[in-house]
């Protein structure tokens, strides 16, 4: 293990002052291990290695209880530290080591520094990668701490969900059991209906008012006439939803149109039933927040301005004007990759193992229609990163939907959640469940306990603990 000279051994960092009831997180040390770049070839880059950066917590630790891993995802990894709390409740009562690991390409941990994303060095951005760069870190640290016969579960979301999965399908002799929240693994299997994201969206605005929805149809509705009048529309619209730059052309407004697309499938993500600053500083129940925006506004293109802003502006409401084009960056995933450079890093994984949902098409979902075909991705990932999606690979490479043959693993998924199609809905064995979170969002019981959380989520915490339990005592 290499401590960079550069890394902060010891930072405090706190949860958004925004959460209700939320306390200073756990602090953590900060550290580096010189990790392989490549594990699967012995040619190109030898024994070469770059810093991985992970946060370690030994505040519970009794040198023999189990290990608590967060498989890291597209992001930076203190992010995913800040907002994992369920895994420093249960960590005092287990006696555990809490670990969490940086996705290589994202964050601090670049294997090529600015070089990273050069078209020549991205290709060692894959799953497999990912997760023997996880599977190495992780037998490091248990020869290195003495815990050879400490239990691992694996604790992810979202796609850090995905992972925690996989790394149990493919290191079981490493990974006792996973705990993967909202993910949606059966987005690698070709035959999937990828229309399921806006429309889940779409039901949750409907969930929140009935009204809702047929505003924001009319809304878009009401944006496409003004477009169809040329300069002078857009230049309405850009004065009505106070943009920086005004709209100049058809192009720049299909961008608008996704920039709003994308505001309320984030919402609809983090619609937790308290403030929270995991993507952005945005109120609890920003999905009902946005919804008495259009339906109480004088008109629907002011509610739909301001819906939009709830998530852009926050709870903050600094911004003077939009930036539509910081604020929203195109990519393979409709769903947004968000910006800077894990958002590239993002964009190249939706253009290789990670085939996301569909676009929006204003008949099963009330967005306009803006599609992304299978043919579309392909072009745009052979223009972008010069690389063609292999559809077949996940079936091969992550078993598909034939994933019986796999153990203690649990699949939460929040009915609230848009994702949560994606992901396992149906228990499979006695050791494969699928855990329902009632009233969750994405991924709502990996977050710490809250007075406001509603009675699904401690419910479905209660099992995970429970099955935890079970792995770790051998059961």
């Amino acid at each position: 293990m290499a401590d960079s000279t550069t890394s902060t051994l010891l930072a405090v960092f706190l949860y958004s002052a925004f959460a209700v009831g939320q306390q200073a997180a756990t602090p953590y040390v900060e550290k580096y291990f010189d990790q392989i770049i490549d594990h699967f070839n012995f040619g190109t880059y030898g024994s070469q290695t770059y810093k991985q950066r992970y946060l370690i917590q030994d505040k519970w630790w009794d040198g023999k209880g189990p290990i608590f891993f967060y498989t890291g995802n597209e992001g930076d990894i203190t992010s995913f530290w800040e907002n994992t709390g369920l895994m420093f409740d249960l960590a005092p009562e287990f006696s555990a080591l809490v670990l969490f690991a940086e996705h290589r390409y994202y964050g601090k941990s670049l294997p090529f520094g600015s070089q990273s994303f050069d078209l020549d060095k991205i290709g060692l951005l894959t799953i497999e990668q990912a997760l023997a760069d996880y599977a190495i870190l992780l037998t490091h640290i248990k020869q290195e701490l003495n815990a050879t016969y400490s239990p691992v579960i694996a604790f992810g979301g979202s796609y850090g969900g995905m992972l925690s999965a996989w790394m149990r399908f493919k290191y079981p002799n490493l990974i006792t059991g996973s705990l993967a929240g909202s993910a949606p693994i059966y987005l690698l299997t070709p035959d999937i209906d990828r229309r399921f994201f806006y429309q889940d969206v779409t039901k949750d605005f409907q969930m929140a008012d009935q009204m809702c929805e047929p505003k924001v149809r009319q809304a878009f509705t009401e944006l496409n006439n003004l477009a169809a009048q040329g300069p002078s529309g857009l230049a309405e619209i850009s004065t009505r939803f106070n943009l920086c730059s005004k709209l100049t052309n058809s192009k720049e407004y299909k961008h608008f149109l996704g920039w709003i697309r994308n505001a309320f499938g984030t919402l609809a993500m983090v619609d937790y039933p308290y403030p929270s600053s995991f993507l952005a500083p945005i109120p609890a129940n920003p999905v009902k927040v946005a919804c008495g925006h259009i339906v109480q506004s004088a008109d629907v293109l002011s509610g739909l301005a301001l819906a939009s802003g709830v998530l852009y502006n926050g709870t903050t409401g600094q911004l003077k004007c939009f930036d539509i084009k910081a604020e929203f960056v195109d990519c393979a995933d409709p769903s947004g990759c968000g910006t800077g450079p894990n958002g590239m890093a993002w964009d190249y994984q939706a253009c290789t193992e990670i085939s996301l949902p569909a676009g929006s098409d204003n008949v099963t979902d009330m967005f306009p229609v803006l599609p992304f075909t299978p043919e579309m991705r392909e072009q745009y990932c052979l223009k972008t990163w010069n690389v063609t999606p292999r559809a077949d690979w996940g079936n091969i490479q992550y078993w598909g939907r034939d994933i019986k043959s796999a153990s203690n693993i649990l699949f939460s998924n929040g009915n609230l959640d848009p994702w949560h199609r994606g992901g396992v809905l149906k228990s499979l064995s006695d050791t494969l469940l699928a855990v329902p979170v009632e009233g969750g969002a994405h991924h709502l019981d990996l977050r710490g306990s809250n007075p406001l959380d509603p009675p699904g989520v401690i419910k479905a915490r209660e099992v995970e603990k429970f099955h935890i339990s079970l792995w770790v005592n051998g059961a």
